[in-house]
Parts: C-alpha cells; structure tokens; sequence
C-alpha cells in the first residue's frame, strides 16, 4: 500500500518541467487529459533526453524542436472539408439562418486552426454561397500558423475540392503544391490564441472547433464550451467534431442544430430549458 501511495505521488521535477512550459509556450499541461502526458514522456524518450531540465533547455534553445514539441501535443493533421457530411449541413442548413440572422458582413471563428485548412474550407463555403464573411483562424502554435499564413498544400489535402473550386481557388506551383489563392488569403486572419486563457472574439456568428476539445480534461473542456456560449450571440452556432458531442448541452444554454452543431438560445428559451431538465 505504501508503494502505491508513493508511486501517486507527483514528480517534482516534473511539475517544475510543466511551469517552465507553461511560462515559455502558454500551454498548460495540467489542463489536458492524461494522455497528453504520455506524448510529451514520449517525445522525451525519443529525443534520448533522461532529465527534464535538460528536455526543457532542449526545447527552449532550439526554434526548430520547440515548434516540433508543440506539433507533438497537439496533432496538427487535417486536410479541407474534414468529414464532407458535416460541411453540407453547414451549407444547407446552417448558413441560411446565419444570413438571417445578420444581414451584411459575417464573422466565422476556426478555433484551433492547425495548419489553416479549416479556414480555408469556411472561406470557400462563404464565398460559394455569396456571403460576405471574414473568417478569424486561431491556434497556439506558433509554427503552425506559419503555415497557415503561407497556404500550400499537397495533393491529398485538397483531395475533398470540387476540381472547379480547386481552379477558382488556388493554383499550381512549379514544385506540384497547391498554393491558396489572394482571394481565399484576404478573406481569412490568423492569431495566436490560448483558449484556456486569452479573450475570446466579440460575437462571431459561427464557430469551428472541431477535434481540439478532445485534448482537455472534462473542467477544461466546461469551461470552453461556457466561454463559446458567452462569445456566441443569440443564434449562433458551435460546431465541434464528431467525437466531441456535448452532452447536457441545454446546461449551457444551447439547443441542437444539427449533428454536433449546437446553437445559442434566447435567454427566455434557455431559461426554459432549464426549468424542464430541473423537473
């Protein structure tokens, strides 16, 4: 029983290794699920670092495996129109109502942006159903908002495009990578952002955050989906991804619109609600 005990017990140096992270990146790994913890034992142990001060001293000094470490945590793999289903809901069911709901410009909102296909894909439904739409795009790492910014792409990124959009909306570069096109880069502003910690945007009409609420812990995750409801205005709309339904969504004051979109409520309706789930 007293191994058991002493086996629970937090490493010191380790917790010591997460401030410093915390300090120098903003992420804090305390606010993700266990298995983040095993990524960063084993990127450790495939660097061949044995102590944390020096995995720590390795990470600060070197841009390049910074960016890599980051990359690591948060798995930075999507391609355009992830999951093509979803993205016809938006179209045929979302939109609509989002025109409705604020006629002239709209603000769409890729929280955890990664590499930048996400924004892209709002960009492209935006401009194909005639709206008027600026699309912020936010993501903690800092490398992979380069990226983002520079808009080039493999074959197999782009492989959910219609071949007419791929024209009208990037072109070919000599090295045979896709290079977004001005019209999509002008309509799309990247940031760095911490969710956990920085002001969200001021009532963006839609929200993307698709497969990142996966990575927190269950508080972390709450405390999300309460700051994308307080940011949201009445009517619109969070889409999350598909292994990231909210359950008790009506808690938080948002009704189903569809598969994994969930959108905010009237303060009457949410009031409602609340007052049925409490019977």
């Amino acid at each position: 029983m007293e191994n058991r005990t002493r086996a629970a017990e937090p490493d010191p140096a380790y917790e010591k290794f997460k401030r410093d992270i915390a300090e120098m990146t903003g992420v804090d790994l305390n606010m993700y699920k266990p298995q983040i913890h095993r990524r960063v034992h084993t990127l450790m142990a495939s660097w061949g670092q044995t102590s944390y001060s020096d995995y720590l001293r390795l990470i600060s000094s070197d841009t390049n495996r910074r960016r890599a470490f980051l990359d690591y945590l948060t798995i930075n793999v999507t391609e355009f129109f992830r999951n093509p289903g979803r993205w016809a809901g938006l179209r045929e069911e979302i939109l609509p109502k989002l025109r409705e709901l604020k006629p002239g410009s709209l603000l769409f909102w890729s929280a955890g942006c990664a590499t930048g296909e996400e924004a892209y894909s709002l960009a492209i439904l935006a401009l194909e159903a005639r709206l008027q739409v600026s699309v912020l795009a936010s993501d903690i790492d800092d490398g992979a908002l380069k990226k983002a910014q520079e808009g080039i792409y493999r074959e197999e990124q782009v492989k959910n495009i219609q071949p007419e959009s791929l024209k009208k909306y990037f072109f070919r570069r000599d090295d045979g990578l896709l290079q977004v096109a001005p019209i999509l880069k002008e309509r799309v502003r990247f940031q760095r952002m911490n969710l956990l910690s920085d002001p969200f945007p001021r009532q963006p009409q839609l929200i993307l955050c698709r497969n990142v609420l996966i990575y927190f812990s269950q508080e972390s995750k709450e405390t999300l989906i309460r700051k994308f409801h307080e940011c949201l205005p009445v009517g619109g709309c969070l889409m999350v991804g598909n292994t990231e339904q909210i359950f008790g969504y009506r808690q938080y004051g948002f009704e189903s619109a569809g598969p994994f979109i969930y959108r905010k409520m009237a303060v009457s309706e949410e009031q409602r609600e609340r007052s049925a789930c409490s019977l």
